[in-house]
């Protein structure tokens, strides 16, 4: 007689898998309600909004103090008070303005300011730009701005597929290995030895249901991003698939590692935290990974989390062709091959 599926042990352990997840509430939250609001934080945080007014203070009692008050209000860019010299010493001391202006020797300025703080050394540059137009400055170049704010260029646009990333990492690396390390610890592992399953079968009941759940978290935060930031989805949803896919397949295979051999929470938690921290900051989640130095550039590039990232990106925010990914999925794939091979070669049933 043919096997039942409800005797099938492939289908029961993936029974089982979602049957835990479905007990954890706090597990549903990490994976469906934390990533969207982290979103939603970020994009009112760094929403379209009115450039920042710099706020300025100029001496009072100067012969030139009327005409750099004049001069610096034609800036809409800059809010201008007229303070006395200690008065406006004081309000630049805490905070309150962030350049004061003085009138230097031979009808000059001066500016006073902490360089340290970017808010006031971009209120100098402004103020000094009003003032010499004030002067009669000719400009030797013309120049003009073109303001890009559309879908595609916003920095809500650039961290969703880094959030995207970061579930999927943290889904493979912490929903693997926590798990198999608790079961280990709970002798689990050893009384399902003697029950009809295969190693492959154990194994396999993790990744089918990691990634029937990370299916619905994708849709989840790249359907909600859409809706209330209009962030967009220029690629074709069949290389957001594929890429999801595999990026499970890479950090699924990565938590198994970790967890082929550990014996305790603590162990597996310090080793995933080694392994995830320096993805985190250096695989560009929230901010370019170009802006680490040029040396440590091909390192960054292998890493699995970056490979995820700019393959995310290249196909929701630029729409580049699926050929054209090859070289991420290509590391990922080979993260994904050692990663497996190593662990199923070195896994510890006990």
């Amino acid at each position: 007689m043919s096997e039942q599926p409800r005797d099938n042990p492939l289908g029961q352990l993936v029974l089982v898998r979602f049957r835990e997840y479905g007990r954890e509430p706090e597990a549903l939250f990490w994976s469906f309600g934390f990533p969207i609001l982290l979103a939603i934080g970020l994009g009112i945080a760094f929403r379209s909004k009115p450039p920042d007014v710099a706020h300025v203070a100029v001496a009072s009692g100067n012969a030139h103090s009327a005409a750099f008050v004049e001069a610096l209000r034609r800036d809409k860019g800059l809010s201008v008070e007229e303070l006395p010299l200690d008065s406006g010493r004081a309000a630049l001391r805490t905070g309150r303005v962030a350049v004061m202006i003085t009138g230097g020797a031979n009808g000059g300025v001066k500016y006073e300011y902490d360089d340290t703080r970017p808010d006031a050394r971009t209120a100098k540059l402004l103020a000094n730009d009003a003032l010499q137009r004030g002067g009669g400055r000719q400009e030797v170049i013309g120049a003009a701005d073109r303001f890009v704010r559309e879908p595609g260029s916003r920095y809500i646009d650039f961290v969703v597929p880094g959030l995207l990333g970061m579930t999927i990492m943290g889904g493979g690396i912490w929903g693997l290995g926590f798990s198999i390390v608790d079961q280990r610890r709970k002798r689990l592992l050893k009384r399902l030895v003697a029950t009809p399953m295969s190693r492959a079968q154990y194994l396999a009941s993790y990744i089918i249901s990691r990634l029937v759940l990370l299916t619905i978290e994708a849709v989840v935060l790249i359907g909600a991003s859409a809706l209330l930031f209009k962030v967009p989805m220029r690629g074709s949803w069949l290389s957001i698939a594929t890429i999801v896919v595999v990026s499970a397949l890479a950090f699924g295979g990565l938590g198994l590692l970790l967890a082929a051999r550990s014996q305790t929470i603590e162990g597996v938690s310090g080793l995933m935290n080694l392994c995830m921290l320096p993805m985190w900051v250096l695989s560009g989640v929230f901010f370019s990974s170009e802006n680490f130095p040029r040396v440590v550039q091909p390192f960054i590039k292998a890493l699995p989390l970056t490979a995820t990232n700019d393959a995310l990106r290249a196909s929701m925010l630029r729409g580049v062709p699926f050929s054209a990914l090859w070289p991420q999925l290509g590391i990922l794939a080979l993260w994904m091959t050692i990663c497996f091979a190593i662990a199923l070669k070195i896994f510890r049933w006990r």
